[in-house]
């Protein structure tokens, strides 16, 4: 199977210059979780989660009009839609992360998580594998890890 066939194609794209509280709205209007930072020509730079708002800019008593790109996850972890998902897996696994943004020419397609990949039969044992590596060490430890 491949990643084309499981990603998401609706991604919400913001420039990595917004001011994080733009950022934090656009993702209450769009009811999403995550945005993929892009430059003019829709190369991505970086990848914004709400978690990532919660953690390093409201716990750290941040200003919501920081630049979006400095609580950003960068470089961006990327795959290729003709990519088979175990090798998207194993690239999750490698980097640590839970989502893979999907680029074709230079420019964002979709994004492809760890819950596509799951629910569209991928092997328990690596869905496994990639939650581990995704966790940070003190959740992992704490979970008897």
């Amino acid at each position: 199977m491949l990643v084309g066939e499981v990603m998401t194609e609706s991604v919400v794209t913001a420039n990595p210059d917004a001011p994080v509280r733009e950022i934090a709205e656009l993702m209450r209007e769009r009811n999403v979780g995550s945005v993929v930072l892009v430059r003019d020509g829709g190369a991505p730079v970086g990848f914004i989660t709400d978690r990532d708002i919660a953690l390093s800019v409201v716990a750290e008593g941040r200003t919501g009009e920081d630049r979006a790109a400095e609580h950003a996850s960068s470089p961006v972890i990327k795959a290729e839609p003709d990519m088979e998902v175990e090798e998207a897996s194993q690239r999750m696994i490698r980097h640590a992360v839970r989502r893979l943004v999907v680029v074709s020419g230079g420019s964002v397609v979709g994004v492809v998580t760890l819950d596509d990949l799951s629910s569209r039969g991928l092997e328990p044992e690596l869905s496994a594998r990639v939650t581990r590596a995704a966790l940070p060490e003190y959740l992992f430890h704490a979970r008897g890890g």
